[in-house]
């Protein structure tokens, strides 16, 4: 067989990455190997995947068709692998985890700190950890998503658990989830601005004058979704809450975000809340996996995950306290 799943991967991380050189990157390889691998792919198919004629490589209809079924087959294979994994110790052979932008990404590091120092791998000469050892293969990934992007990580079966999904869980069953938190969002503007003096509350029309901070959905196959954006608003798009919340205090545009996030901003004076006629909803965000994943180190999660106390941390306004607790503060 002339495909190879390794190929494949390249031509995925390609795709996703929008250019060689940031699959290189994402894969922690040099840029010429990338390269190499798809032009010998090229050869062993005996046809082009990529257009070369223009300023950039883009996918022939060939190419489009590879990456479509391609990344089927690496779904299959990471399952089957997954599988017997799972089969063999109970521990899974990577544990994706997905978390919404709305989650400070800081605030979980203690936990997965707390992870590794209850599943360290035995040392050869120390008897006393040889039972400690059946998922010292158990890689952890972190990603982020946003909006309906958290959810669609999970039927896409990009990610094993997520983290803060919100709006409600994709149609028919399968998914195992519970409350994590009831979020509430404030509008928010730069001293500076001109809503900050604006009579309240500030009509629809008004905020429709200035540009608005968003986040993009990161949705690849549930139709995405926006929030507390109107209708021919102009947009500043940003990748992740955390440069939302800057742009808003740089005074750039304004929105809503959630009052965790705002907090210190607001106890600085460096944003103002402003009351709108339209006020948004509070939005209930979920932990939530695979009902018939039963891999030993999602139960770990999951477990700790149910605990108000690893729940409060996770939410905190400070996003590095977590960080600097010690992991046997939540190892209980």
């Amino acid at each position: 067989m002339k495909l190879t799943l390794d190929a494949l991967n390249v031509l995925d991380a390609i795709d996703q990455g929008g250019s060689f050189a940031a699959a290189a990157e994402g894969l922690y390889r040099v840029p010429s190997a990338i390269s190499y691998t798809m032009q010998k792919l090229e050869q062993d198919l005996g046809t082009p995947i990529f257009d070369r004629s223009g300023h950039r490589a883009v996918l022939t209809s060939a190419g489009k068709t590879l990456l479509r079924e391609g990344r089927r087959l690496l779904l299959a294979a990471h399952e089957l692998e997954g599988q017997v994994k799972r089969i063999a110790t109970g521990w899974e052979t990577e544990l994706r985890i997905a978390m919404d932008t709305l989650i400070p990404a800081n605030n979980l590091l203690s936990l997965i700190a707390g992870f590794y120092t209850e599943h360290t791998p035995a040392k050869a000469d120390d008897p006393a950890t040889q039972n400690n050892t059946q998922n010292k293969s158990t890689q952890l990934r972190l990603q982020q998503e946003v909006l309906g992007g958290t959810w669609d990580a999970l039927v896409s079966n990009r990610a094993d658990l997520v983290i803060g999904a919100t709006g409600d869980a994709p149609a028919g069953a399968g998914y195992s989830h519970f409350a994590l938190n009831e979020c509430s969002m404030v509008f928010v503007v730069a001293p500076g601005h001109p809503l900050a003096t604006a009579e309240e509350p500030i009509s629809s029309t008004d905020i429709l004058k200035y540009r608005a901070v968003a986040i993009a959905d990161s949705s690849r196959y549930l139709p995405p979704r926006s929030s507390g954006l109107l209708t021919g608003q102009e947009v500043l798009t940003v990748p992740d809450m955390a440069s939302k919340l800057e742009a808003q205090i740089q005074g750039l545009g304004i929105g809503y975000l959630p009052l965790y996030w705002a907090q210190a901003a607001i106890d600085a004076r460096q944003l103002l809340v402003r009351s709108v006629e339209a006020t948004p909803g509070r939005a209930t965000q979920q932990i939530a996996w695979r009902s018939d994943n039963q891999g030993k180190a999602l139960k770990w999660f999951v477990d700790k995950l149910r605990q108000p106390a690893i729940q409060k941390r996770l939410l905190s306004c400070h996003q590095g306290a977590l960080f600097n607790e010690a992991p046997q503060n939540i190892s209980h």
